[in-house]
């Protein structure tokens, strides 16, 4: 078993092994992974096939922004994450920016160090699950994303999808949920009637043929903030979100859901 860290702001992870692929998902900055096909990294300019560790998607990633690190970096691991909308380290002396979320897991004393890469990092660092799970903490931490540019697989403030940018709100309280919608779906307890929503809650959306397809957060029974062309804030009723701009009906209701 050989595991593998993120050594770029972003890393697509493809269907398949190429950069043509459909982009599934991301991993971020610091994410780790497990090589499921070959236990190395592949020639730089080609790809390696990994699982995510947080969440266990699989995918393909491209070898050049991932570095192999060693069994023992993943038994000392903390969840401690950069919570800034864009954060400042240095790679090799050289400035680099990385997203909201990005990990801090593998640093130690503000440093991580590879073969051939060194990584300072003298920002605000942040323990998920520290703040509890309040409608105003949620709110703000929703917040950050407002006007990020809808992206299929995305999953940081430089772009992101329905599903990913539910799952980033999440990680920042600790609590981690799978990366597709519904996979999400799945978990928690069914909430009868948007009366009784608080906010936090997670609204479900299906398509004509019952296939769940988005997902987004209750702000309270009235109001839903989600990822649809942009992160952005809509109103919602027992039949599914109305565009506040247009009063477009765009997705229909399935089910609502308490996580936390």
């Amino acid at each position: 078993m050989a595991f593998v860290v993120a050594i770029v702001a972003v890393a697509p992870l493809r269907s398949e092994a190429a950069h043509r692929s459909e982009m599934v998902s991301q991993l971020l900055f610091g994410e780790t992974a497990e090589i499921i096909e070959g236990g190395q990294l592949l020639q730089t300019g080609s790809f390696t096939k990994i699982k995510c560790s947080n969440d266990g998607y699989e995918g393909w990633c491209q070898s050049a922004q991932l570095a192999i690190i060693p069994d023992e970096m993943m038994m000392r691991k903390s969840n401690a994450i950069m919570p800034d909308y864009s954060n400042s380290l240095l790679l090799n002396g050289a400035k680099m920016q990385v997203p909201f979320g990005a990990s801090l897991s593998l640093f130690q004393t503000q440093q991580l160090s590879l073969p051939g890469l060194t990584f300072q990092y003298e920002g605000n660092i942040f323990i998920p699950g520290v703040i509890p799970f309040t409608p105003e903490s949620v709110k703000q931490v929703a917040a950050l994303f407002i006007n990020t540019p809808y992206l299929w697989g995305g999953r940081s403030v430089f772009g992101i999808d329905c599903s990913g940018f539910v799952q980033q709100v999440y990680a920042y309280f600790n609590i981690q949920l799978p990366r597709d919608a519904y996979q999400q779906a799945g978990m928690g307890k069914d909430i009868g009637f948007l009366a009784e929503t608080i906010c936090g809650d997670l609204a479900y959306f299906d398509n004509k043929e019952g296939k769940i397809t988005h997902v987004g957060i209750m702000l309270d029974a009235q109001t839903i903030i989600h990822a649809s062309g942009r992160v952005r804030i809509d109103y919602i009723d027992q039949a599914g979100i109305l565009n506040k701009e247009t009063g477009e009906r765009t997705h229909q209701l399935r089910i609502v859901k308490r996580l936390a």
